[in-house]
């Protein structure tokens, strides 16, 4: 079975490293974590202008913005579950 897909997309904000922490702590076995950081991979910028991302840090999950990330809220420890973060078991 293929593993999912998590993306962080941070900037090594005040707010990015709790959410890297916290999208690690959540994904089972069965996610596959990237941490893409916006400073210093010209990709990561290139993502995350192809998925219209607006606010950093953000996660991506197999290839959708998490709703939570899509709002100016950030992301939430339920967000992250409700967008699939929490089922990589």
């Amino acid at each position: 079975m293929a593993k999912s897909q998590v993306e962080v997309f941070t900037t090594g904000c005040a707010g990015c490293e709790p959410v890297v922490g916290m999208v690690r702590e959540l994904a089972g076995p069965g996610c596959r974590v990237q941490v893409r950081d916006l400073r210093q991979d010209p990709e990561a910028v290139t993502r995350a202008a192809e998925y219209g991302l607006t606010g950093i840090p953000a996660v991506v999950v197999d290839g959708r913005v998490a709703p939570c990330c899509r709002e100016r809220s950030g992301p939430t420890r339920e967000g992250l579950l409700a967008a699939g973060v929490g089922g990589c078991s």
